[in-house]
């Protein structure tokens, strides 16, 4: 599986990732919402990119999944289908899920630092999404 990176160095990170179990994930939320972006951080992503062990963990997994098909669906019933579509054991730990429309990530990457961490320095793991350089 080859992923785009985002604007950060996560080569190593990504070597480290379960890439077979990645696809399945965003293939079992595809065939509900087409999904327009997908961007994986949290701290086994930080802890793969070389993090210091000296910080506060946080999710072991946040993922960020962007789609105009979200429109008109509750944040709530989004984010519970697609939070259980997710493997915890196949990927070694929980996710922290957001499901927002293009719109909505514009405005939760200004409100939530968490968000806007995985849109910065997290794995673009959509490459046709990646931002150009």
């Amino acid at each position: 599986m080859r992923r785009a990176l985002s604007r950060g160095d996560n080569r190593r990170a990504v070597a480290e990732l379960n890439h077979r179990e990645l696809e399945r994930y965003l293939q079992r939320v595809g065939d509900r919402w087409p999904i327009q972006r997908a961007l994986l951080g949290g701290a086994r992503v930080a802890d793969a990119s070389g993090a210091g062990p000296q910080r506060e963990r946080g999710a072991e997994y946040v993922l960020v999944l962007v789609s105009e098909h979200f429109d008109g669906v509750p944040w709530l019933e989004r984010v519970y289908q697609v939070g259980n579509l997710w493997d915890a054991q196949e990927m070694g730990g929980h996710a922290d899920v957001h499901c927002y429309t293009p719109i909505e990530l514009e405005r939760k990457q200004r409100q939530l630092p968490t968000v806007r961490a995985v849109v910065t320095d997290g794995i673009e793991l959509t490459p046709e999404a990646a931002p150009s350089a």
